[in-house]
């Protein structure tokens, strides 16, 4: 990076967030500093709602997700616009009718005070985990790639958007977020159009033959994380969970100008969020193509880790798998153009034979891969060998021309800053609606105190993050992280609001025990295919099983009980 992208990148991120603290300074109302302003329109509420959703991992770790995997991790959103729709017709006019800040609220009057401090306790944990997640995403990456220090980068990264967040609250998030999502669209399209430019004229049959736009897997496999039936059935449930019950999503369409606005904001995710997602996978799987035409390869995508290790006293064998895949990586060059020539000519048995010694290369390619990894981790083990995380930035920053790279820079901090605002916010507002408030009313006449209160638990959750990034580190791609640890703690949650909504005789024992039931399952589940991994199944599974349970453990419990509920609220 030299003084351009420097400008560039410091330019954008604190113009932003100056433009968005200065904008709401004066943000003095808990309605408006929870809910933001009431005229706010469809168009920003769309916007908000995706950004909080698409963080920098979607932006970072996707694409190093389909160069490993290829693109049907796509089928992960299938379920998402069925998902949204009901979301519109169920959940968002019942939030609206009651007015409420937060969807627990509503768990609050429907059940009993208990379910509604569960409902809180299980959004707080996991979207607190997730916040840390957040921040720790492109920090690490980043502060590997370009040489800054971590802690640092981290620090940066978090009290900037804690400024703007604690200042003006959803206020401030919305107005933002939209400006965030301009240079993400920009920056994004921009890096697409160059790769495009730089790949053959073949690169959409390369990518095919190699494997990687196998979009849709129909095998009935439990195992396989990501095949038609997960993503319909487990990535309904999820997105239900994540759109219709965790408080950072309902937070943004809630506050809106009416009833038509929040819906038609939803509606823009279910039209936009599969292609923007294809489009970031389409551009993975394009990196693959790119990246075997290109004479110095990789063979470990953080470069940084692994010079520090072959530089050193031990890493003559590192050397050594660096020099042999390189070799295989002219070979496997050579055999793609043949392979590309032939199919050009019509030759369907050439072809074929043409086909078999490239994808032997590519095994041959992925073997070696695979070795160095096992050979970086035998000279230390504590270091991360999950290296798709680092693909696009190594593209950004060897491909990219000055200015350029600082762009796609302030992109990944724009999405790490939009999606920490909005958890921050949601955070903020949940501990004081479902837990301050609960143990100490709020100030009727005192609205300085409220806001004041409102601060205090965004600047601490904030904090929260900050400190949780700082110690914590994933094997896994860090897009499957974040699904991974909702997948978890969401089941049961979405489970309880389902039995607000269409269970009317269940009462509120009986929803809380039934989630705590739920939980547990989901836990055990999860753990048990850890231990023994023949019997691991994909966690998008996870979702349809925890809501299930909670809802046939609430109806046995309820009769069980054999009490009748109490009344329940109306909308």
């Amino acid at each position: 990076m030299n003084w351009i992208d420097w400008l560039v990148l410091v330019g954008t991120m604190v113009g932003i967030a100056a433009y968005g603290t200065w904008r709401t300074r004066h943000t003095r109302n808990l309605h408006t500093y929870l809910k933001g302003n009431a005229n706010t329109g469809w168009l920003t509420i769309g916007l908000s709602v995706m950004a909080t959703q698409a963080s920098t991992i979607t932006y970072l770790s996707l694409p190093g997700q389909a160069f490993e995997s290829g693109i049907d991790f796509i089928q992960n959103y299938f379920g998402l616009p069925l998902a949204l729709i009901v979301v519109c017709v169920v959940f968002l006019p019942i939030y609206r009718k009651l007015g409420v800040y937060t969807a627990y609220e509503y768990l609050g009057q429907r059940f009993d005070a208990k379910t509604r401090l569960l409902g809180a306790a299980l959004f707080l944990l996991q979207r607190g985990l997730q916040a840390g997640i957040t921040i720790y995403a492109p920090a690490i990456i980043l502060s590997t790639v370009l040489g800054w220090r971590l802690d640092l980068t981290i620090l940066f990264t978090g009290l900037v958007v804690v400024v703007y967040t604690v200042t003006g609250g959803s206020a401030a998030v919305n107005l933002t977020q939209k400006w965030q999502m301009g240079v993400i669209f920009v920056g994004m399209v921009t890096a697409f159009i160059i790769l495009v430019c730089k790949l053959p004229p073949d690169a959409t049959h390369i990518a095919g033959a190699l494997g990687k736009l196998q979009g849709v897997d129909f095998t009935p496999d439990l195992k396989r994380r990501y095949t038609f039936w997960s993503g319909i059935l487990g990535g309904f449930f999820l997105s239900l969970s994540y759109f219709g019950t965790d408080q950072s999503q309902v937070q943004r369409y809630i506050g809106g100008a009416a009833l038509r606005e929040g819906r038609l904001g939803l509606m823009f995710n279910a039209m936009f969020k599969i292609p923007m997602q294809f489009f970031i996978v389409l551009l993975g799987a394009l990196l693959f193509v790119f990246y075997q035409f290109q004479p110095n390869t990789p063979v470990f995508f953080n470069q940084t880790e692994w010079q520090r290790h072959a530089r050193g006293p031990q890493g003559a064998e590192l050397r050594t798998l660096e020099t042999r895949f390189a070799a295989v990586q002219a070979e496997k060059q050579e055999r793609i153009r043949a392979w590309v020539a032939v199919r050009a000519r019509g030759d369907a048995t050439a072809e074929s034979a043409a086909r078999a010694a490239m994808m032997e290369s590519h095994r041959t390619a992925n073997d070696l891969r695979q070795q160095a990894r096992s050979a970086l981790l035998a000279l230390d083990p504590t270091v991360k060998t999950k290296d798709s995380d680092y693909v696009f930035i190594t593209f950004i920053l060897t491909q990219l021309p000055h200015g350029l790279v600082g762009l796609l820079i302030a992109v990944m901090f724009a999405s790490a800053l939009s999606s920490k605002a909005g958890e921050l916010n949601a955070l903020g507002t949940t501990s004081t609606i479902d837990l301050w408030r609960h143990f100490r009313p709020l100030a009727v006449h005192d609205e300085a105190r409220n806001v004041r209160n409102a601060k205090w638990f965004t600047a601490l959750w904030g904090g929260f993050a900050i400190g949780f990034a700082l110690f914590i580190g994933f094997a896994e791609n860090l897009i499957e992280a974040l699904n991974i640890v909702a997948s978890i703690f969401y089941p049961s949650l979405l489970g309880v609001f389902c039995v607000a909504f269409f269970c009317k005789r269940v009462g509120g024992s009986a929803v809380f025990w039934a989630a705590i039931a739920a939980q547990l399952i989901v836990l055990i589940i999860f753990f048990a295919g850890k231990i023994f991994p023949h019997y691991e199944i994909g966690y998008l599974w996870l979702n349809p099983i925890g809501c299930a349970g909670c809802i046939v453990f609430s109806l046995i419990f309820q009769l069980a009980f054999g009490r009748r509920p109490p009344a329940i609220p109306r909308p």
